[in-house]
């Protein structure tokens, strides 16, 4: 029997959108609305909304001194994200591997995305019982180890943007419902240069994470160990923390973060 794909129909306006990103080049870095105009094959009005709609939400910049337009820095965060995940991802697995070994537990490594922390690298444990991770899975900041620590060294401005209208969901009796008390679990992290989920996004799971540091002394993604709270104790949960201290701070050490800056 032929099996039928489907064609999936293009919206046309986000095709346009993306071809007046692709205009964009090194022998054209900013264009008149003119000419973005002749390119597309487009009326200014067409033109307009689109390009209005792309500045709005940093795709696109325009030049106050001549009014062309321009890539903006949304492109460049996004780009760094990318390039930066795929090269902490490949240092970061021989650190997971060797973790997970050790203790028998999942490790997990996570990147910031919006407002959501994203895993991008998962090594199982042979002694875990936690089923619930995969790369990609997107993670609440406010209620997981690995989120609070994506988001504890964030400049103030960017943790300001970060939490304005964030949802504080509520998965179990311990989530963390405001941002006062988040705040306050920030400040901890800081202090103590990691964080505890204890029993926080799923009942009987603890997760601690720390922070992993690139060669700007900024934080782009951390390192987490998942336990059951059932068969690992506070003792032997904070010999896995020191395990993942160590890990977190050599792995920054390959990434260019100065020494003198390391705890």
């Amino acid at each position: 029997m032929w099996t039928v794909h489907k064609i999936m129909p293009i919206i046309q306006s986000v095709e346009r959108a993306l071809q007046i990103l692709d205009l964009f080049n090194e022998q054209a870095t900013e264009l008149k609305i003119t000419e973005i105009s002749q390119l597309m094959g487009l009326s200014k009005s067409t033109l307009h909304s689109i390009l209005k709609t792309l500045q709005l939400h940093g795709y696109i910049d325009q030049n106050p001194e001549n009014g062309k337009y321009r890539l903006g820095m949304k492109l460049v965060e996004r780009g760094h994200f990318v390039v930066g995940s795929m090269d902490i991802r490949q240092k970061a697995k021989s650190w997971l591997t060797e973790l997970s070994l050790k203790t028998g537990q999942t490790t997990h490594l996570g990147v910031l995305d919006g407002n959501e922390g994203v895993y991008i690298e998962k090594i199982e444990g042979k002694l875990a019982a936690i089923a619930y991770s995969r790369i990609g899975r997107r993670l609440p900041v406010h209620s997981t180890a690995i989120g609070k620590v994506l988001i504890a060294w964030l400049r103030e401005a960017e943790l300001k943007t970060l939490l304005q209208n964030y949802e504080y969901s509520r998965y179990t009796p311990a989530t963390i419902c405001t941002r006062e008390v988040l705040l306050d679990a920030l400040a901890q992290t800081r202090e103590l240069s990691y964080s505890i989920d204890n029993e926080e996004n799923e009942q009987g799971v603890r997760c601690v994470a720390v922070p992993v540091w690139n060669h700007e002394s900024r934080v782009i993604a951390a390192l987490s160990l998942s336990t059951l709270k059932s068969r690992v104790d506070d003792n032997q949960l904070d010999v896995y923390c020191q395990l993942l201290k160590e890990a977190g701070q050599q792995l920054s050490a390959e990434l260019g973060y100065p020494a003198k800056m390391r705890k």
